[in-house]
């Protein structure tokens, strides 16, 4: 079976509606999308790293009790885990504070076995942070050598916007080892002050990467690569929370890659019915996150995916 890896925080998200707390769920970008994939009966490695502490033995049953190994989780015993508290606004898009205290030693855990045609995710200031950098090229070689396919999602937040230039070199590198780049219209608009999604896939991203998919909230979504460009249009939905929209969306689009056995070497030779296909599960399983506090599609929505299989 292809394995699904990836690398990224693991963080205690407190979500407030209205100034009180709603909810207390294990989050992270990568990991939210990563949890989804277990659920639905993916085989997911997840690299990571937490505290030894209340919060980080909270994040570790919850990965077992969502049938992820915990093997590649770095309890790191001085620092604690991080946690993040989430303020809904009255559209259920969330502003972020952030509270961490990470030690020096960073990452200090065996990577798993990489294999062709596996699928190695890498997302958010995870893969830009220069005291991680290391590590995530290391990755990021070991995906190229054994023919990997590598989804980044550069989930580039405002707070790091005046970064921007000084992070230009490693974003390109991460598109350089990437074979899909999935991000939101808001990514690209702090990363390079660009609202033309036409415009970032020719001058930003073509070049390095040729498959290109843009989502933009409950708007449209847009996808790019050598043989199709097409739109599409996103049903209206009762949202509860945004918080894993995109994180889940990028579940789907995995799920729908491993689902039709799109390989490695199919990739760049897609044609529009196959993506037709694999953007339908993006759109369904970020719909269903919004539909929660929780940071994944549902136990429910699961058992169902797992069903028409």
């Amino acid at each position: 079976m292809r394995k699904v890896i990836g690398i990224g925080e693991t963080i205690y998200d407190i979500i407030f509606e209205n100034g009180q707390p709603s909810a207390a769920v294990p989050g992270g970008s990568v990991f939210n999308g990563m949890v989804s994939l277990a659920r639905v009966g993916m085989d997911v490695s997840f690299i990571s790293e937490t505290g030894n502490d209340r919060v980080g033995n909270t994040i570790l049953q919850f990965m077992a009790d969502n049938g992820m190994s915990t093997d590649y989780v770095n309890v790191f015993p001085d620092g604690k885990s991080p946690v993040s508290l989430a303020f809904l606004n009255d559209k259920s898009d969330a502003e972020y504070m952030f509270y961490k205290d990470y030690p020096k030693q960073r990452l200090d855990v065996l990577f798993p076995r990489i294999e062709e045609d596996d699928i190695v995710v890498i997302g958010s200031y995870y893969a830009l942070n220069p005291v991680l950098r290391d590590k995530i090229v290391e990755l990021l070689e070991m995906a190229r050598e054994k023919k990997a396919i590598v989804y980044y999602d550069p989930n580039f937040r405002s707070s790091h916007k005046d970064e921007a230039m000084k992070l230009a070199p490693t974003i390109i590198e991460n598109l350089e080892y990437a074979d899909i780049v999935r991000g939101s219209n808001e990514d690209f608009y702090y990363m390079y002050g660009m609202e033309d999604v036409d415009k970032i896939y020719k001058d930003k991203i073509k070049f390095y990467c040729p498959n290109f998919i843009c989502t933009a909230g409950s708007k449209e979504v847009a996808l790019y690569t050598a043989n199709a460009t097409k739109h599409y249009p996103i049903a209206p939905i009762k949202t509860v929370s945004t918080i894993g929209a995109g994180d889940n969306f990028n579940a789907g689009i995995i799920y729908g890659l491993l689902k039709y056995d799109i390989r490695h070497r199919d990739l760049n030779q897609l044609d529009e019915k196959w993506w037709d296909k694999i953007i339908a599960y993006g759109i369904e399983f970020s719909a269903e996150a919004c539909k929660s506090f929780n940071n994944s599609v549902s136990p429910q929505f699961a058992q169902q995916i797992r069903n028409t299989e």
